[in-house]
């Protein structure tokens, strides 16, 4: 049986008053007769929960309503432990269970600050924290602590919009430490990416060992020439130089000592006195020198270009001569499968001829002879995109071949009385 108040009735009869138990009525209505009406589901919205919240943080501020009292670092936190144990398992764990702390009003709390504690604490009444670069870490470390996966995530967050040469470093230890893998990996791709800038900031001196090993061993390492590693070990090794001379050679190991320039190798790598005074090392030095005479017919893990590098196999096209008129041309060109580009090159100088030989030597390439019966000899510097004169051939030729074999270049032609010649001589490489 339901009870139902029925509306006031304004309206006398014959002048006489209605007693206040007729304006009043108590209508008895059944439950079939009320499955009629309408019902109104009410709802605040999250205004709601939020002004709750509200008063909760001013009961606390105001000390009012406070069941315990945090202490961190010699300071106290009035708080109350049912906001406490609704925001954190930590908490809930703590005041629901048979624990000493369940029963005390007083809790002490170490290993957190207490600047990190009252942040954490007006997240937890408001939803709200202000993180900043100088809170970051203990806050993080504090949520990481009472379990709240929102606070911390925020934190890791905000770090990892921090990346910065001088901290990408110091950030992706913290991030191993707390095992944040994807904080981690964007700190070593930020810092594989920006290595040129990295190494010049105090954090990368105190890489250990096996950190400074793994990036320089990258293929990844985005760098605008091999120099700069060899610089940055070089830098890395003398800020403590006592200790870190016994790992040089492990170091070097994975620096492409081949692909830097020789000029750069003769007078900076060699003419190093570390290095000088290092004899395990001169297996690399033996094995640049080896490279920069033979070329690409000498390979090992260091003779295979970085990706950031900008070396690729390339197509060159040399000379060739017009559709209409047939007049022969002096261009080079170059095109890389990867980029499906093409390039212009240095113009072989004072060469319109035709039916000359060529071939690559190394990463460089050669031009012999043409017609009719030239003795020029050409060779191009791809680091230095330029023609040098070399020695020219004892006799002149055309129409005829070239090929490389141990570093040096022979030709050959068949003559008309079915004789054959052949010259090989080796080329010195050229550097200005």
């Amino acid at each position: 049986m339901v009870l139902i108040l029925g509306r006031r009735l304004n309206r006398e009869d014959s002048g006489v008053r209605e007693s206040p138990a007729v304006k009043r009525k108590v209508l008895e209505m059944d439950n079939k007769s009320l499955s009629n009406h309408e019902v109104f589901d009410f709802s605040s919205g999250p205004c709601h929960s939020e002004s709750i919240l509200q008063m909760f943080n001013e009961f606390r501020d105001g000390r009012l309503f406070t069941d315990v009292v945090i202490s961190v670092e010699g300071r106290e936190f009035p708080c109350h432990r049912a906001v406490l144990s609704a925001c954190s398992s930590y908490f809930r764990a703590m005041f629901c269970n048979d624990h000493r702390e369940s029963r005390e009003m007083l809790v002490e709390i170490n290993g957190i600050r207490a600047e990190a504690m009252d942040t954490f604490l007006q997240y937890v009444y408001t939803g709200r924290a202000r993180i900043t670069t100088d809170n970051v870490q203990f806050l993080f470390e504090t949520s990481s602590l009472f379990q709240i996966s929102t606070l911390r995530d925020a934190c890791a967050k905000f770090l990892e919009d921090q990346l910065d040469p001088c901290n990408c470093l110091g950030i992706q230890h913290f991030a191993d430490t707390h095992s944040l893998k994807q904080l981690a990996s964007r700190c070593r791709s930020y810092a594989l990416q920006s290595f040129t800038d990295v190494a010049q900031h105090e954090e990368f001196l105190d890489l250990r060992k096996e950190e400074l090993e793994e990036y320089i061993a990258s293929d990844e390492l985005v760098i605008g020439k091999e120099e700069t590693v060899f610089e940055a070990v070089m830098r890395w090794v003398y800020y403590d130089v006592d200790h870190r001379r016994i790992m040089l050679r492990d170091l070097l190991n994975h620096v492409r000592l081949p692909l830097l320039h020789p000029n750069y190798f003769v007078q900076t790598v060699e003419g190093d006195q570390l290095i000088q005074n290092a004899p395990e090392c001169y297996q690399l030095l033996h094995e640049a020198r080896r490279y920069h005479v033979l070329g690409n017919e000498m390979m090992s893990p260091r003779t295979r270009p970085r990706r950031s590098t900008g070396f690729s196999e390339v197509i060159v096209v040399v000379g060739g001569c017009e559709r209409m008129g047939g007049f022969n041309l002096p261009y080079t060109e170059c095109y890389d499968p990867v980029t499906g580009e093409w390039k212009s090159l240095a113009k072989l100088p004072e060469f319109t001829k035709s039916e000359y030989a060529v071939c690559a030597l190394r990463n460089d390439i050669l031009v012999s002879g043409g017609r009719i019966n030239s003795r020029d000899v050409w060779m191009y510097n791809s680091q230095l995109n330029i023609w040098i004169r070399v020695a020219s051939l004892n006799k002149g030729r055309w129409r005829h071949k070239m090929a490389v074999l141990l570093g040096k270049h022979g030709d050959m032609r068949q003559e008309r009385e079915r004789r054959q010649t052949l010259q090989g001589f080796c080329v010195p490489r050229v550097f200005i």
